[in-house]
This record gives structure tokens, sequence and C-alpha cells, in this order.
């Protein structure tokens, strides 16, 4: 039997009294008169114990998934609201938060954080928050946004030295990035619909442009929302990697980029195996994310996306082994390392 691991959680359920103390301390920016102290947020483990047993937890159990790589909610790391101090001090908290989750449900839950990205700040000051999670928290993974600006895009391409210092980093640890963006404050971009999807594809555009992967040859990426447009659109990014003269996909990025399986339908599911090998893809549902409701046509969550890999006519139960755990292990080997200590 496979260990079910959701490489792609996020604390959504996190009692009131954290957007409260967010919302106040958005409000202290303007006034500094009325800035929250960070020991001013109280949450008991009580608290957090009920927001996961009757949500997270709640759901894992009755859809069968035994692990959840667990990470501050994505919309509320929104870098672009304040400055580095300010993103410095919520990353801090709502990482503290994904540990303490971790502690109180160790067979469940394991941290990814957030890292205090800010706008035109440069990312090295993200490496004291990333180690402290790593040595202190356990943390496996982090979550990197590439328009930290919230839709405007004002950071460098991925491939830019601009974030050599976070690469450097993640390969000294041994961790792998999820590109995640945050909030779109640009009205154009729908958070969930919009700037989320669109920040998939252009990551891995950014990619093929580059040869980030000659210079840091075991960083591993994963691509959330199964890609974005990148499967669907498979054959235009081959081209264009052919005619920029880049190697083929399999060589070029394919030993170093993953995709989750946040896509709620069949046929999108059926699709990303289809174009996607096998080893390139990892079980995830983001669930009570960003798509909460239940499907008409099916009667069934559209985020409980283990039904879909079950539901599958061209995966073996090999290819769902590793879907469901040989691939994450594998691409994060703090993760396996901190199972394998545990005899699993």
């Amino acid at each position: 039997m496979s260990l079910i691991i959701d490489c792609h959680g996020h604390y959504t359920t996190a009692p009131k009294a954290l957007e409260n103390w967010r919302n106040a301390q958005i409000a202290g920016i303007k006034d500094p008169s009325v800035m929250p102290k960070v020991a001013d947020l109280k949450i008991s483990d009580d608290e957090l114990r009920e927001s996961i047993e009757t949500n997270q937890l709640k759901l894992m159990k009755e859809r069968g998934s035994d692990i959840t790589l667990f990470s501050p909610r994505a919309s509320f790391m929104a870098h672009h609201i304040g400055d580095f101090n300010v993103s410095s001090t919520w990353a801090a908290i709502c990482n503290e938060l994904c540990y303490r989750v971790s502690t109180l449900f160790p067979q469940h839950f394991v941290p990814v954080a957030m890292l205090p990205q800010s706008p035109g700040v440069d990312p090295a000051t993200c490496i004291p928050e990333l180690e402290k999670c790593v040595k202190e928290y356990g943390a496996v993974g982090i979550n990197l946004n590439p328009d930290p600006s919230g839709g405007h895009w004002t950071s460098p391409p991925l491939t830019d030295r601009h974030w050599y210092p976070i690469y450097e980093k993640m390969v000294e640890y041994d961790l792998p990035a999820m590109i995640h963006v945050s909030t779109s404050c640009n009205a154009c971009f729908h958070t969930t619909g919009a700037h989320y999807l669109n920040a998939d594809t252009t990551a891995f555009m950014q990619l093929i442009q580059g040869d980030l992967f000659k210079d840091f040859p075991t960083l591993k990426f994963l691509i959330p929302h199964g890609g974005g447009a990148v499967p669907y659109h498979w054959g235009r990014f081959r081209g264009l990697a052919q005619e920029m003269k880049k190697p083929l996909l399999d060589t070029h990025l394919m030993n170093n980029v993953f995709f989750d399986t946040c896509v709620y339908h069949q046929p999108g599911i059926d699709l990303l195996n289809t174009v996607i090998p096998v080893k390139n893809v990892l079980f995830a549902s983001e669930m009570i994310g960003a798509v909460r409701g239940i499907d008409p046509t099916t009667g069934n969550y559209y985020d409980d996306t283990k039904r879909y890999i079950e539901a599958s006519k061209i995966l073996s139960a090999d290819d769902k082994h590793q879907i469901y755990e040989g691939n994450v292990r594998r691409v994060f080997p703090r993760l396996d390392a901190r199972l394998k200590a545990k005899g699993l």
C-alpha cells in the first residue's frame, strides 16, 4: 500500500485571530501607533487542534490521504503589502503556526515554509527565515513567489541571478520549491482563476528561455495547479524550445521540474497524465483551497483529486504508487529521510 502524500496543502482554516492580527498589522503600516506586537497574537493549541480536526484532518480521513505538506495560506502571503520588516514578521508568525500544527499532528502534517519576500528587496534577506524553518521546524520545502509585487511582475525572471541566493540554499539543504504566487492586487487578474495559473505557465516559460539547471543541476521546482496551461499546450512549449535552440524539454527541464495534481476534473487529470511523464507528477489536492464546492455533475468535491487518480484508465498500479508516494519522496528528500526515521 502506498502512503498517500498530498504535497500541496495550505493552512486556510487558521483561527480568526490570525486574520485579525494581520489586519491590525496592515493598519499599522499607515499608523505605527496601532502596529500590533507579535506577542499580541494568542492562539492556543486547542484552537489549532479544532481548526485542523474539523477541516483538513477530517477530509484527509474521509478521502484516504495520510500526510499533507503544510504551508501558510498562499493568498495570505501578500508579499506586496508593506516592507521587508512587515513581510518578515508575518512570515515568521505563519511558519510557526504550521510548525505547531506539525507537532500536534506529527503523523499527518509536515511543514513547508513561506519566505518573507518583498518587492524590490534582495532575496538573500529571506535566508535567515528559510534556515530557521529547516533547522528548527523541520521544513522539507519552501514556497517561492516569482512575483512578490502581486500581479505586476516587477521581479526578474526566475532564471536571473537575482534569485541565486535562494537557489544556493535550496541546493545546500536539498529543498524543492513550489512556485506559488499570492494575492493579486491587479484587477485584471483574479487571484486563483487567473494569477495563479498565469504564474504557473509563466514560470515554466521562463525556465525554457534560460539555462538555470546548468548552474544548479540538482535544483527542483514544483509547478502547482497541474502546471497551469503547460500540459494542454505541450506542443507549443516543445516547439518554442526547439526554435530557441534549446535541448529537448526531456533533458532541458524535466529532470528538475515537476507538476502536481491540483486539477479539478477527470479530463484534466487524464490529460496531465497523458502528456507529462509519470515521474514528473506528484499527488496534491490543495484541499479547502481555491475551489471548495461540489461538482454537480459528479456529486463529489472538485478538490477530491484522489478520486481522479483512482478512476484513471491510463495509470497502472505502479504509476499510482509513484504519484502518491514515490515521486513525492524523491522530490522532497528531507521528507523521505523523516519518514524513513519513523520506519515508513
